[in-house]
Order: structure tokens, then sequence, then C-alpha cells
């Protein structure tokens, strides 16, 4: 269900790695939460680092969304880069698991299974 991967990398070269993979890829970044920065800003002690991506196919998205509006909510992509026990990690939840739990549509488990193979390939890139 989870895809993480470690990396020998810093935690900012990582998410510097993976945007420019994405972009490479094909997708395109749509937002970048800043989660650590985030919880430290609204005084919660958070020693961690994480960085979310919202990372995004345009035509693969409108392909899902011609078959189930609904699964807009799952949109788009997320993508982390975190630190953990002392490491830097990148990771997603596998869209192939994720949509199995929303759609049984064959049309879309396919198209899941391109945009996985797609971000995974990114996320390999960038460690």
């Amino acid at each position: 269900m989870y895809y993480v991967v470690e990396t020998n990398k810093g935690f900012d070269q990582a998410a510097a790695d993976l945007e420019a993979a994405i972009v490479r890829n094909g997708f395109g970044v749509l937002h970048v939460h800043d989660l650590g920065a985030t919880l430290r800003g609204k005084g919660v002690a958070f020693e961690r680092e994480c960085k979310v991506f919202e990372v995004c196919n345009p035509r693969q998205a409108a392909r899902v969304l011609a078959v189930d509006m609904r699964l807009n909510m799952a949109l788009p992509c997320r993508v982390s880069v975190y630190t953990e026990a002392g490491g830097t990690r990148i990771g997603m939840i596998e869209p192939v698991a994720m949509l199995a739990m929303l759609s049984t549509d064959p049309a879309l488990a396919q198209v899941a299974q391109e945009v996985q193979a797609v971000v995974m390939r990114s996320i390999d890139e960038a460690v």
C-alpha cells in the first residue's frame, strides 16, 4: 500500500531532486506543503522535516474524472519527502491500492497502474 524508499541525500536535496524527477517524467507539481514548517509556525514542537508534493498529469486526471467525478477527492497524487529515524525518505500511497478501495472500474485500474509506474520511477530517480 505504501511505496517508501530511503535516500542518503539530505532532506533539501531529496526534495529538490524529487521535484525535478516529477517534472522530467511528465507530471506537474501543483503545490508543495511544508508540513514541518507549518506545524512549527503554529507553535507545535515538531522536530522532523516533511514536504508533501501534490503532483498531477492533467491527461491522466481527466481520464479518471471522466469515469467518476467523485474521484476528484483522491486527486492529485501526493508524494512526501520526510525525515525519520535519522534518515530521509521519499514515499507515496500506491495509486493502484488506493483506487482499488474506491472503484472496481477496470479503466480506472489501468490509469492507476500507469500513474503508479511513473511516480515510482520519479521517486527512484530522486533517490
